[in-house]
This record gives C-alpha cells, structure tokens and sequence, in this order.
C-alpha cells in the first residue's frame, strides 16, 4: 500500500500514485502548450482524441476525463495561436 506516501491537499490524503498520474497528465499539457511541433501534436491527439487509455489514466488521477477534455478543447485555439520553435530552436535542444 502508498498509504506512507501521501500528503495532504484540501485536507485530504492524496495517495503517490494519484499525484503521479497527476503529473503525468500535467507534463503531456506542457508538452502540448509549448513542446516542439511534433512532440505538441502527439500530445494533443492524446488529450484530445485518444479513446483507449486517457480515461484510465484520469481515473488513475482521480479527475472526470469528460471534464478535463472539455476544458483542454475550450485552450485548443490558444494552443493552436501560438508560436512553434523554428527548427534552429529544436536542434539547440
């Protein structure tokens, strides 16, 4: 059991294995926001269209999948907006 690695958030217990489905799905958002082209394109086919595996991994993180999605399709055109790096930007990576 997680139970010794939990810590507290709201007044609640959140157990390690939620926050780091948590974090999974905050690093595929930045990956999404502001990763390079390609990189942001797979994120946003996850997020946004994948059928199998993002409601589990929601579910894992203790979040309603219908609900995130719906908030991340309202950033689509901001997402969309913003500037890609060049491919100099990516190289220097």
């Amino acid at each position: 059991m997680i139970a010794s690695f939990e810590t507290a958030v709201g007044g609640r217990e959140t157990p390690a294995e939620v926050r780091l489905w948590r974090m999974v799905i905050a690093l595929t958002i930045q990956e999404w926001v502001s990763g390079p082209l390609n990189s942001s394109r797979q994120a946003e086919q996850y997020l946004l269209s994948d059928k199998s595996d993002f409601k589990l991994v929601c579910q894992s993180a203790g979040m309603d999948s219908e609900n995130l999605r719906s908030r991340l399709l309202k950033l689509k055109p901001r997402v969309a907006a913003r500037p890609h790096m060049v491919f100099s930007e990516y190289l220097a990576q």
